[in-house]
């Protein structure tokens, strides 16, 4: 337990460290918010701190934070420490000054964000990227929870054959159609922070429960060469681990919400407790669920058990029957909340990119098709293919991650031109992009180099040689091109000023 105990540790006092110095890097003043400039009644309203904290926890949450850390433990204990840390330096900066920029330019989106900092043909890209990740997003989110209620509230098998599962997701399915299409997003936020409750209650419940147990089966960390290499199917902790891992790490996701919150904090004082420290309760619910994983598969649970019963599995070991269906309910209700809003968000992005007027009921109809019909085809691959649920993951973090090194090149912009610490944004970066990169170079899923043209060079197809140094030249071309957008933005600031 006591790797566990360090982790916990630097998450927490690693996190007010840090988040106070990031905070100290941004220098948040008494200036009017948006919430306050452009009080609308409807978008931008402001709200007590302790709901947008609770909101902003819901919105970001989901299974991320569970499935993810779940499937990651199986890297070993290494995990512990790079899931606080990487909470902490990268996650948690991301959030934060993704939602305090964004306020700086009166509540703006990211994609506006991305096309003031980065330019216009970046934002091209971004917004593929972004459809494809609010796409996989509402995917993922009709699967994890469907198949949670046919296994823990009905107590029946989630498998392709059984009718009632394929019923479940169609009801989720409408739900989401009726969010995407009216407004009745309004009805949900009253009950957010409720729900926000029950996600750190459950988290809480199973801590105390794996306290109580002793963590004699919570395996320490080892220093030997092992280390790093401790994955049952072999997979390399480099660049697998931070796929997996999504978002109890770093999520791109979680700047299009912090942005949606930038309307409705009051004060840019609030903002470290509304960005920055709600990712490091989600860095807790993480670690949470990945200890009581371990747990588990030390006790003897198949190391290939899917990562959605394992949910109800760790539930039951820590909470009893009670209190597992109390926080199955909770996490069944989380990922529904997030979904509809990938979905409504991705129908106004996609309107807005080709000007679709979405008061036309007609119009609206037909753009929510087309976001509905590659999703249902998503959902039933993914059902249908042994290997699906691992597949739809892998593509929703990379995307998600992808998205991610957007949102930092725009911090590291924002903070190059008026001249404070950059390299805070620009280093998580720089190593996001060598994850993402060599990852979708090197995956079957991706381009697959090695296993199509390694044998050229003598390499197998499981190496990572080419994949690792077509990353590292990604690297350098990011780096190089946000020196150079950074450099540009400060000769048009001056030359504005001059004119």
């Amino acid at each position: 337990m006591t790797t566990f105990l360090i982790g916990l540790a630097i998450l927490i006092i690693g996190g007010l460290i840090y988040g106070k110095y990031c905070e100290s890097v941004f220098g948040p003043d008494d200036r009017p918010t948006p919430a306050v400039t452009k009080a609308d009644g409807i978008d931008y309203v402001t709200m007590k701190t302790w709901k947008n904290s609770l909101v902003e926890l819901l919105n970001i949450a989901g299974t991320g934070p569970i499935l993810g850390p779940i499937q990651g433990i199986l890297f070993g204990p290494i995990a512990f420490l790079t899931i606080p840390l990487g909470c902490v330096l990268a996650g948690s900066m991301h959030d934060y000054f993704s939602g305090m920029i964004s306020m700086r330019n009166g509540g703006a989106q990211m994609p506006k964000m991305v096309n003031k900092y980065l330019g216009g043909g970046v934002h091209k890209v971004y917004n593929i990227i972004m459809w494809v990740l609010m796409l996989l997003v509402g995917s993922v989110f009709v699967y994890t929870p469907g198949d949670l209620i046919v296994t823990e509230l009905i107590g029946q098998e989630a498998v392709a054959s059984n009718n009632v599962l394929w019923i479940v997701y169609g009801c989720i399915f409408v739900y989401y159609l009726i969010a995407t299409l009216f407004p009745i997003d309004a009805i949900i936020g009253k009950v957010y922070p409720v729900f926000g409750g029950i996600l750190i209650l459950s988290a809480v419940g199973v801590f105390a429960g794996i306290i109580m147990d002793g963590g004699a089966n919570l395996t320490n960390l080892a220093l030997n060469a092992n280390i790093f290499s401790q994955h049952p199917s072999k997979l390399p902790f480099m660049p697998i681990f931070f796929i997996t891992v999504a978002c109890g790490i770093m999520s791109g996701f979680h700047a299009s919400q912090a942005t949606l919150l930038s309307r409705t904090v009051k004060t840019e004082k609030e903002g470290k407790m509304t960005f920055f420290n709600m990712m490091l309760v989600e860095g807790f619910i993480a670690m949470v669920w990945a200890a009581g994983a371990m747990i588990l598969f030390n006790r003897g649970t198949a190391l290939d058990t899917n990562a959605t019963l394992m949910i109800g599995l760790i539930s039951k070991e820590f909470l009893g029957s009670i209190g597992a269906i109390f926080a199955i309910i909770g996490v069944i209700v989380l990922p529904i909340t997030s979904g509809d809003t990938a979905f409504r968000s991705l129908r106004l992005m996609i309107a807005e990119q080709f000007n679709i007027d979405q008061s036309d009921a007609k119009k609206r109809v037909a753009v929510t098709a087309v976001i509905f019909v590659p999703a249902l085809l998503i959902l039933v691959y993914a059902k249908l293919n042994p290997s699906g649920f691992n597949i739809l993951w892998r593509y929703f973090a990379w995307t998600n991650q992808t998205v991610g090194i957007f949102a930092l090149a725009m911090i590291t912009v924002y903070l190059s031109i008026h001249k404070r610490n950059y390299w805070i944004s620009l280093i998580p970066g720089m190593l996001y992009t060598f994850v993402i990169s060599s990852y979708i170079f090197h995956a079957p899923i991706g381009f697959g180099l090695e296993g199509r043209i390694g044998s050229m060079f003598g390499l197998s197809p499981d190496s990572y040689m080419i994949s690792y140094v077509l990353g590292a030249i990604c690297v350098i071309l990011y780096t190089v091109g946000i020196f150079k957008r950074a450099s540009n933005k400060e000769e048009q600031i001056l030359q504005n000023a001059l004119d």
